[in-house]
């Protein structure tokens, strides 16, 4: 995981907007986010967790053949976020591609990276959920911009003989209600001028209301279908990590489930909503406090805009067989000499093939 040190505590919101810290923390169960800093950018994010995860897998960047970046603010529209992490890693021999499911995008993504690693066309897949949502957030509207922070997670999938990994997936989505959580300008829909700036078309909108009532439902139905589809029973399940959106919502979907708050990794208090990052962030912290082992049955369930929803039943793997130590600082090194390079044998060829033309 890779998160901002810059933390906004729900007393410094209180100064900006008419809200008070009591008020966020018994609606949304939030009480501090971090925010990224001015040089900080979803692609910088995804490469430090990219290289956290590599690091625990003791994986070489150049075995990845695939990475797939989950995000609702990519650094561009083109070029994708994923090639611009696949650089920064220097991953030459990774395919690399976006996904935009909003907050279900990470589910969306480990499911497409274990049907690669499945048809036997990748062995190796980095998958990324990655995130800058305060750049999208209007800090005059209490509704949104209590809720959400920035950060990245990533997982490292790795094909394998034992029984571990992804048993079951449900992806679904409902356009109808496209409207109740939208960013409207920025694309063909609405392209950047001074009009839709002006209007704060650019901001996130979202009908809370509406979300909320959607989210507890779908939450409930999207586990109970894939822990049948990986013929479990709830009761079968060691934890649930869930996206990270609202304390409440959570617990409801918990209720309704009948599974205990002690079965379940909350820590939006500490970083609010994600997005795409929130699984694998819980996740990570899930094993650094103990409570995720090997063997472990896991979901993993989320919703977001779109509208899209989803759950996923894994088995945890664990540690990866020893390899020789990947160090970080180094192959970001190597990463950045390898960019300059071809950045000036490009020039070269351009130089070369210009006289002929």
């Amino acid at each position: 995981m890779a998160v901002p040190e810059r933390v906004l505590t729900n007393e410094e919101l209180a100064q900006m907007v008419d809200t008070n810290d009591e008020w966020i923390r018994s609606r949304t169960g939030i009480r501090e986010r971090r925010i990224a800093e001015d040089d900080q950018t979803t692609a910088s994010l995804a490469t430090e967790a990219a290289l956290n995860a590599l690091a625990v897998a003791n994986l070489n960047p150049m075995e990845i053949e695939l990475i797939i970046v989950a995000t609702s603010t990519p650094e561009h529209l083109f070029p994708a976020t994923a090639c611009i992490v696949q650089d920064s890693l220097g991953a030459v021999k990774a395919g690399a591609f976006d996904l935009l499911a909003a907050c279900t995008g990470f589910i969306y993504a480990l499911n497409m990276a274990t049907q690669a690693i499945r048809t036997g066309s990748v062995s190796n897949a980095l998958v990324i959920g990655s995130e800058t949502l305060s750049r999208l957030i209007n800090w005059q509207d209490r509704d949104t911009c209590i809720l959400f922070g920035d950060g990245a997670g990533a997982f490292v999938l790795q094909a394998g003989e034992e029984k571990a990994g992804l048993l079951s997936a449900v992806m679904r989505s409902d356009g109808s209600g496209a409207d109740l959580l939208i960013v409207p300008a920025g694309g063909s829909a609405l392209s950047p001028s001074i009009d839709t700036i002006q209007e704060g078309l650019h901001y996130m909108d979202m009908n809370g209301r509406e979300v909320f009532r959607f989210a507890t439902r779908v939450m409930t139905q999207a586990t109970e279908n894939a822990v049948k589809g990986a013929k479990l029973e709830i009761k079968d399940i060691d934890l649930v990590i869930p996206h990270q959106a609202n304390r409440r919502i959570i617990e409801i979907a918990l209720r309704n489930l009948d599974i205990p708050l002690e079965r379940c990794v909350i820590n939006l208090d500490r970083y609010g909503n994600t997005s795409t990052a929130s699984i694998p962030i819980a996740t990570c912290e899930a094993i650094e406090d103990g409570r995720l082992h090997p063997n472990d049955k896991v979901v993993f369930v989320g919703f977001g805009a779109g509208l899209t929803w989803g759950a996923a039943v894994v088995v945890w793997s664990g540690a990866f067989p020893t390899r020789i130590k990947m160090v970080p600082g180094v192959i970001r090194v190597y990463a950045r000499v390898r960019s300059v390079i071809l950045r000036f044998l490009r020039r070269i060829d351009a130089l070369i093939w210009g006289r002929y033309q």
